[in-house]
């Protein structure tokens, strides 16, 4: 009678072998993986800053001006305290009406009237993956400066992010 040489399972020597192979492969595509994700959010955090200056020349259309500062974004979700303004209030100017929040989970500033920038649109920032705002990352829709009309070069700040507009 001969015996079958029967083996389950896998040796200790082989389940290495598959394990370094692993993490060899996760070596050479995990950096690239991450990389597309940041890109990836970038671009997302573009195309809502997009979606938010839609929104926001719709309001300007309804009321011949843009949410001042202190108004911020929330006037395109929900109706202004001001009975006066909430006439002509003709929203919620975003399809979900909710604000988005930038793809690290913040909210996007707002300034109106600019400090920086076009004196005639706000500006809509995102403080981009750092969570620091005037840093290189930052996510921005105005042409940087290092002067504006009337300005002090030396007073005005500026970003050297991402541009959106």
């Amino acid at each position: 009678m001969q015996r079958k040489n029967s083996r389950r399972g896998f040796t200790l020597l082989e389940l290495m072998i598959v394990l370094v192979i692993l993490v060899a492969l996760f070596a050479l595509v995990g950096p690239r993986l991450l990389g597309s994700q940041k890109k990836a959010d970038i671009k997302t955090a573009k195309t809502q800053i997009g979606n938010l200056e839609a929104a926001l020349e719709m309001f300007a259309a309804d009321h011949r001006r843009f949410p001042a500062t202190e108004n911020g974004l929330a006037v395109l979700v929900e109706a202004p305290a001001d009975e006066r303004l909430a006439r002509k209030w003709d929203g919620p100017y975003l399809d979900d009406e909710v604000l988005p929040l930038d793809p690290w989970d913040r909210p996007f500033d707002y300034e109106y009237p600019p400090s920086q920038g076009k004196r005639d649109f706000p500006n809509i920032s995102s403080a981009g993956p750092d969570g620091e705002m005037n840093t290189e990352d930052d996510i921005i829709n105005w042409r940087p400066s290092t002067t504006a009309q009337g300005d002090d070069p030396e007073s005005v700040a500026s970003s050297t992010g991402d541009v959106v507009r």
